[in-house]
């Protein structure tokens, strides 16, 4: 047997701390449902979600042909491509690619050939026609 795994059957750690018992979340997406969103052709499993603090993390199914609409960044905005493709006026991001938003940021981001993201968020994008949303460069 391995330490990791002996530590794992004994509750021991090789430094002597103990392990938090349920300190671990383990999240089976295979098991969920895509829910649909509010922008058609995008799908999401929620993986891990505060909703106090605006925390996210995600997968995203995008249909071929989906755009997402101009919005900004409030925090940083990361995302790994599993399948498929998505651009921006700033590049392509391809099936195990990564790409990530600085704050502040606005952009529109499409699929043309459909797409499933890894996507981790610090606050919820902000959308046109939404509170909070201010024109790029205002």
């Amino acid at each position: 047997m391995n330490k990791v795994a002996e530590a794992a059957s004994t509750g021991r750690s090789r430094i002597g701390a103990q392990p938090t018992i349920g300190g671990s979340t383990y999240v089976k997406p295979q098991d969920m449902d895509w829910v649909p969103t509010r922008f058609a052709g995008v799908s999401i499993k929620v993986l891990y979600e505060d909703k106090e603090k605006g925390e996210m993390t995600c997968l995203l199914k995008w249909a071929p042909g989906t755009s997402l609409p101009m919005h900004k960044h409030p925090e940083i905005e990361q995302t790994y491509v599993l399948e498929g493709s998505l651009y921006d006026h700033d590049g392509i991001c391809r099936a195990g690619e990564y790409v990530w938003r600085r704050v502040g940021s606005f952009h529109e981001t499409h699929s043309d050939e459909g797409a499933v993201l890894l996507a981790i968020y610090r606050k919820p994008n902000v959308f046109q026609n939404s509170t909070g949303y201010a024109r790029p460069g205002n």
